[in-house]
């Protein structure tokens, strides 16, 4: 699905989750666990093709989440006030044909004096990280 999941752009909403998109360092990523029960970490992420991609940890819980329960939520923190809330509904899956994220010029671009400084180099954080998932958003809501 393409950018157009997303709200209006001439719209205040919709200027706002592009803006928070490309600004933003970490989503909140929400699997369900094998028990029902809702499952949230942080995220690093980029926003591409009209969903969110996210590597991980080869032993991530959150990649068995979603081999039997696909359907994902995600969202950014608030502002101080509880305002400029945007929440996202989508399917995830694994994201085996992406390059390793130290070869994706958009997610160094954005992380990669992180992923240095938690791994040492990006090629170590790749082999740290080599989970790709790819979040296909299908509803985006908020305020």
């Amino acid at each position: 699905m393409a950018d157009g999941v997303l709200p209006d752009p001439s719209s205040p909403f919709g200027q706002r989750v592009r803006e928070r998109l490309e600004h933003e360092r970490v989503v909140w990523f929400t699997t369900t666990g094998a028990d029902g029960t809702p499952q949230p970490n942080p995220v690093w992420f980029v926003w591409d093709d009209g969903g969110f991609l996210i590597y991980n940890a080869a032993h991530a819980k959150r990649l068995s989440h979603i081999q039997g329960r696909p359907q994902v939520a995600l969202h950014f923190n608030s502002n101080e006030q509880g305002g400029d809330i945007v929440v996202f509904r989508g399917l995830a899956h694994p994201a085996d044909t992406q390059p390793p994220a130290h070869e994706n010029p958009e997610y160094v671009a954005k992380y990669g004096e992180a992923m240095e400084s938690i791994s040492g180099s990006l090629e170590a954080f790749s082999k740290a990280y080599p989970q790709a998932l790819r979040v296909q958003v299908n509803a985006v809501r908020g305020y």
